[in-house]
């Protein structure tokens, strides 16, 4: 599980002071970049491992909502690998720990060379995933 904190900026609310419900979407995008960091996967290590990931569906419910100025937590959680990467995701008051907003993305492997879609994820995931399991990634060695 990976945590990224954010204060809603004035710029991502209506008249209203509430957060436009297009906005979770990239905050879920924050907290997943911040997952896939954890085991150093981001996109750019995508992208040099020669797969390329789309989101291909995404789930959102909205349970209260966010407002300007309002410091939220965005958790997010790999829930699968095997086949593809589905990511859960929960948006939280950072003062109350109250939930706001939970979801989740499926992103599917793609081969970058040949645009042809991987049924199984690549083995580079399984490689990433047992370092950060075993403690290989640790800065103690």
């Amino acid at each position: 599980m990976a945590r990224a904190r954010i204060e809603v900026p004035f710029h991502d609310v209506d008249a209203m002071n509430v957060c436009w419900h297009g906005h979770y979407l990239k905050y879920f995008e924050i907290g997943r970049v911040a997952l896939l960091r954890a085991f150093d996967y981001d996109y750019q290590a995508m992208q040099a491992s020669g797969y390329l990931w789309p989101v291909v569906d995404v789930q959102l419910k909205y349970l209260k909502p966010a407002r300007y100025g309002q410091l939220i937590e965005v958790r997010a959680e790999l829930l699968e690998f095997e086949n593809r990467l589905k990511i859960g995701y929960e948006i939280a008051d950072c003062a109350s720990g109250e939930r706001l907003t939970k979801g989740q993305t499926i992103q599917v492997a793609v081969e970058a060379a040949t645009q042809e879609l991987q049924f199984v994820a690549p083995a580079v995931v399984f490689e990433k995933l047992e370092r950060v399991w075993t403690g290989r990634d640790s800065c103690a060695g």
